[in-house]
């Protein structure tokens, strides 16, 4: 059975094959909307060919794949990169945050940046899976048969708001804040679940690369533990944290005219300009 990864389109949902998108005769406007049937990429599969054209044409029109989401979760801190860069001790329990769901662009968005609140906008570079069936305390060796499909992430954070509020919450849900794409990959395509690179370059210049092998909790666990204190539904997100090499860990963050680009093997690349706020420079 050969993996699907789709895209959302001004047409409608479409399946990567090479350099080209193939729209598929589907009523649904993202890959949440198709998983929240609890059939997974089934009617997909089964959909009817209406149309084929080159994915250069679709270059600025991608739509966000997984906008219909009912919920994205976050966790901070869950890289050993990242906990021994900041001298941080590893935490005995995942940090676990809600995003609000306006945050979420489309790929290749230019997000405005919000500098009347703050001046250290931070890329985070991240693997996010996506639910395929509904959980409820799950058993960490039950979880991968309740993921379908898994997606690279821009897991954005205003690291000053951070500091002030104390609010992991407000300081990732500034508008396009939660990049997610630029497809959604069935995660039967995944060699290894338990081992996807990721990898951030800033105008294209590599700053993070590493993989989910290097988890604190990995994602059985993860996912595991959000079940048991909320359900998780089809096509929810849930995102796995982000490695060493972020603009805090260099103290260089976000400025007008960059651009971040995230990969996860076998995703479209997701990409992300920055431009100035009105009035601001």
């Amino acid at each position: 059975m050969t993996a699907l990864n789709l895209v959302a389109t001004p047409g409608g949902l479409a399946r990567v094959e090479g350099r080209e998108a193939v729209l598929l005769d589907l009523p649904y406007g993202d890959v949440a909307e198709l998983l929240a049937l609890g059939e997974g990429f089934a009617p997909a599969r089964r959909a009817r060919e209406l149309r084929r054209l080159p994915l250069a044409d679709l270059e600025g029109e991608l739509l966000a794949p997984l906008a219909c989401t009912r919920a994205i979760w976050g966790v901070g801190l869950n890289y050993r990169s990242k906990a021994e860069l900041t001298g941080r001790p590893v935490p005995k329990e995942p940090i676990l945050f809600l995003r609000a769901l306006s945050a979420v662009p489309a790929p290749g968005a230019e997000v405005e940046l919000p500098q009347d609140r703050s001046s250290q906008v931070d890329y985070e570079a991240e693997v996010a899976f996506v639910v395929g069936r509904r959980m409820s305390r799950v058993r960490p060796e039950q979880v991968w048969e309740h993921l379908a499909a898994v997606t690279a992430a821009n897991d954005m954070t205003a690291r000053d708001v951070m500091t002030a509020t104390g609010t992991p919450s407000l300081a990732k849900s500034f508008p396009g804040f939660g990049a997610l794409g630029a497809s959604v990959l069935d995660l039967s395509g995944v060699p290894d679940p338990g081992d996807i690179a990721v990898r951030a370059t800033v105008n294209g210049v590599v700053h993070q690369d590493s993989s989910t092998a290097e988890l604190i909790f990995p994602v059985p666990d993860l996912v595991s533990r959000i079940s048991h204190f909320a359900v998780l539904e089809p096509g929810d997100v849930v995102l796995t944290g982000t490695p060493a090499g972020t603009g805090q860990d260099r103290q260089v963050f976000l400025g007008p005219g960059d651009e971040v680009e995230i990969t996860v093997p076998g995703v479209l690349p997701l990409r992300t300009r920055y431009r100035a706020l009105p009035g601001h420079s």
